[in-house]
């Protein structure tokens, strides 16, 4: 059986959805009605991690290789508390070393996953910034993770611009106000899936 191991913050874990919703968990799903044997996705990742919190989260759970494939979203909490983008470069470029390691070394078997531009959802509104102030800086760190995930030759999800859909779609986002609802990852599993199935029909 195939190994799936799902890195990231709220947006991989699936806040505010059922488990069932989570993208992961569609993933595999619709994987396996390709005729893909894969095992449940492995995810570690909780809501509110930054790229160091989830580096001491992988340390913690310590996770063993090889997985065929890995995925690596991360990065909005960053941007959210204005941590710096420098920071986020030299972090987040270890982060994909690790996802490559768990992934036996080969970067192909590695997905990179944008920051969804959380600027158009209702949540945004209690923030100090403008929505275009927010969608500026998710658009600097989403420069820094491809450019990142352009230098290890990984795969690249762009989910950004999607998640933007959401102001005029509340359907696309969960009942928090914030995070994508199942519809909105079912939408990120038809980005993701095709990269995925390629990987796993290796």
């Amino acid at each position: 059986m195939m190994r799936f191991l799902a890195l990231g913050d709220s947006f991989t874990i699936g806040e505010a959805v059922a488990e069932a919703e989570r993208w992961p968990v569609q993933l595999v799903t619709r994987l396996r009605q390709q005729d893909i044997q894969i095992n449940d996705p492995e995810i570690i990742a909780v809501t509110g991690w930054t790229t160091d919190e989830l580096a001491a989260g992988i340390q913690a759970t310590n996770p063993q290789g090889p997985y065929e494939l890995v995925t690596l979203l991360i990065g909005v909490n960053n941007q959210y508390r204005g941590w710096p983008l420098d920071v986020y470069r030299k972090e987040f470029a270890d982060l994909l070393q690790q996802a490559i390691h768990f992934a036996n070394g080969q970067p192909e078997h590695v997905i990179v996953i944008s920051i969804p531009d959380w600027s158009q959802v209702p949540f945004a509104a209690q923030d100090k910034r403008t929505p275009a102030q927010i969608s500026a800086e998710v658009g600097a760190f989403n420069t820094v993770n491809q450019d990142e995930a352009a230098k290890t030759a990984v795969n690249y999800i762009d989910v950004t611009t999607g998640f933007r859909q959401a102001a005029h779609n509340s359907d696309l986002v969960a009942a928090d106000g914030l995070h994508p609802s199942g519809l909105m990852y079912a939408e990120w599993v038809e980005a993701i899936w095709p990269k995925a199935l390629k990987i796993t029909s290796k």
